[in-house]
């Protein structure tokens, strides 16, 4: 797995679960306004049950070295 890939994948997994459980809250809301609170329950049950996102620090971009120039994004080397 690419190093870089790893901030965003972390954002990706983090805007799901945040999505996921926005839905689930406004499932057991639309349940218990109809009366269901069973499934009122069961929907905030599962949002218990999703697992925690660990959020990794972003990787450091490598040193360069003193006094050396960064090439632009998509220049050509030579």
């Amino acid at each position: 797995m690419n190093a870089s890939a790893l901030p965003a994948q972390t954002e990706t997994e983090t805007t799901d679960r945040q999505a996921l459980l926005l839905m689930l809250s406004y499932v057991e809301a639309e349940c218990r306004r109809l009366g269901a609170e069973d499934a009122a329950r069961h929907a905030a049950l599962a949002a218990c049950l999703l697992p925690e996102i660990a959020i990794q620090a972003p990787v450091p971009a490598p040193a360069h070295a003193p006094g050396a120039a960064k090439r632009g994004r998509g220049l050509r080397l030579h």
